[in-house]
């Protein structure tokens, strides 16, 4: 028989996910108040939701060691102690409904043969970027297994996750990694650890970098006084549904992303619970990619919908790029915020000194290999490009917007729309990473298997950028030929 069971709304149950979600907001509330009164931190470019997210950590961490308990396993924060969870549960869904809003956005004009070639040039760079990432920070966690006892020697891929993918993989690939040593928490902070230095790379170096361009004349950067409001043009487009329906146009925009996270859903529960089984070893790994499903979900549905548009069954376009881009943002500073806060700073109080060193190396790594990229292969905006990549190989796609626009504030470069449409090729490009990382973390002590597929991952490697720098390469080749004839 059913038994309703009453809720009382003054029940501090009801209201402790609602108190979590507020902090995280206050913070980036706070944050945004402290960058526009220090000069110091408004020049850092460091985004809001990363400084809110360091002041929530050190918070929650003073509140650790005061009280033996985290700022959000408190019980006006948490149900059973579990605020740390509900953190990593808000990461770990931002990260795939942000990718997915993204995915969604309507094409707005066909490209031409050779800013296909460009597209596919970016992609090809953000993968190796991630490949030389992974192979420096394999490289060090792997010495470091051998000092370490009972030290995970692939860990060193999250160098890839943390930098190149920011807080939302990292925070998936480290519980992985938890799960093979059998551990709780200390990769899944350890991740996180990476991916905000990451950040505070993107925010520090790149501003440095920006202001010694700025010096040598070569960007003028962006003044944010002087700039204008968004015309109705840039808001919503000529084809598309006015705004004033009887529907809110946001609502459409956030039932198109939702949607497209169910039907990601179902083909996370197809493959994992009803092909491979529900007690396969698999079936965390293939819910880890739910960012990855997300994005085949949204394919899905938009092309659903152009299909309906072009038999004229739908009459006009109901996506919109400025409100699918505002709820993109607003996941993945939700995501960072949460994410950052997540992180349980005395399980990887050991590790400070490992953490530090990842830091600076794929700090110094990023930041050469993306300028070598960017001056020979997009000689025609090769800062703008830079700027653009850097950042995103550093934090997300959304640092990366911020440093161009500081440069670029009108998006006049292809730089920005390599950074949209790059994702396609580079999900196709960066599979093998995400296979050589489930081989890691499944097989988390194997020190043998860690230097294997270290050699696989420089491979890899090698085989981009032969494909990357081709012109030069075989250029050369033709030159040499001819003198020789």
């Amino acid at each position: 028989m059913y038994e309703y069971t009453s809720v009382n709304f003054f029940d501090m149950s009801v209201w402790r996910s609602i108190l979590l979600v507020g902090v995280l907001f206050c913070s980036l509330l706070l944050a945004n108040i402290l960058k526009n009164f220090i000069p110091a931190l408004k020049k850092t470019l460091i985004p809001n939701s990363v400084l809110g997210g360091i002041m929530l950590l050190i918070a929650s961490t003073i509140c650790y060691y005061t009280t033996g308990s985290y700022l959000f396993n408190q019980p006006a924060l948490s149900a059973n102690g579990s605020g740390i969870a509900t953190l990593e549960m808000l990461t770990y869904h931002c990260l795939a409904i942000g990718f997915i809003a993204m995915t969604l956005r309507p094409v707005q004009k066909k490209l031409s043969r050779d800013r296909y070639i460009d597209i596919l040039d970016s992609g090809v760079t953000t993968i190796g970027g991630y490949m030389i990432q992974g192979i420096f920070g394999l490289a060090i966690t792997i010495v470091a297994a051998f000092i370490i006892s009972d030290f995970a020697p692939g860990s060193g891929v999250l160098l890839s996750f943390g930098y190149g993918q920011g807080t939302g993989q990292a925070l998936t690939t480290g519980k992985n990694f938890d799960l093979g040593m059998g551990l709780n928490g200390t990769y899944a902070s350890f991740g996180l650890a990476i991916a905000a230095l990451g950040f505070l790379t993107a925010g520090i170096v790149g501003v440095f970098y920006l202001n010694y361009l700025r010096r040598k004349g070569e960007i003028r950067v962006f003044d944010k006084e002087k700039s204008s409001a968004l015309g109705m043009n840039e808001v919503i487009s000529e084809n598309e549904t006015p705004m004033n329906e009887s529907v809110d146009k946001m609502s459409i925009q956030v039932a198109f992303v939702f949607v497209a996270y169910l039907l990601a859903y179902g083909l996370m529960y197809l493959i994992g619970n009803v092909i491979l089984g529900g007690g396969s070893n698999l079936i965390g790994t293939i819910y880890g990619f739910n960012f990855l499903f997300g994005v085949i979900a949204a394919v899905i549905v938009k092309g659903v919908l152009n299909f309906l548009t072009k038999k004229g069954l739908v009459r006009y376009e109901h996506k919109n790029t400025f409100l699918l881009n505002r709820i993109s943002g607003f996941a993945f500073d939700l995501m960072i915020v949460a994410g950052i806060c997540a992180i349980q700073v005395h399980v990887i109080s050991n590790y400070w000194f490992l953490l530090l060193l990842l830091g600076l190396v794929g700090a110094v790594i990023t930041f050469l290999y993306v300028r070598l990229v960017c001056k020979k292969v997009f000689p025609d905006y090769e800062h703008e490009q830079f700027l653009v990549f850097f950042g995103m190989l550093t934090g997300t796609a959304s640092t990366g917007m911020i440093l161009l626009r500081e440069a670029d504030p009108d998006f006049e470069s292809p730089a920005s729309e390599n950074l949209v449409y790059q994702n396609f090729p580079a999900i196709v490009l960066g599979f093998p990473l995400l296979i050589i990382a489930t081989r890691l973390y499944t097989n988390a002590r194997n020190i043998p298997l860690a230097i294997a597929l270290l050699a696989v991952i420089f491979a890899i490697f090698v085989a981009l950028n032969l494909f990357l720098f081709r012109k030069f390469i075989f250029r050369k080749k033709t030159v040499g030929a001819d003198n020789g004839k």
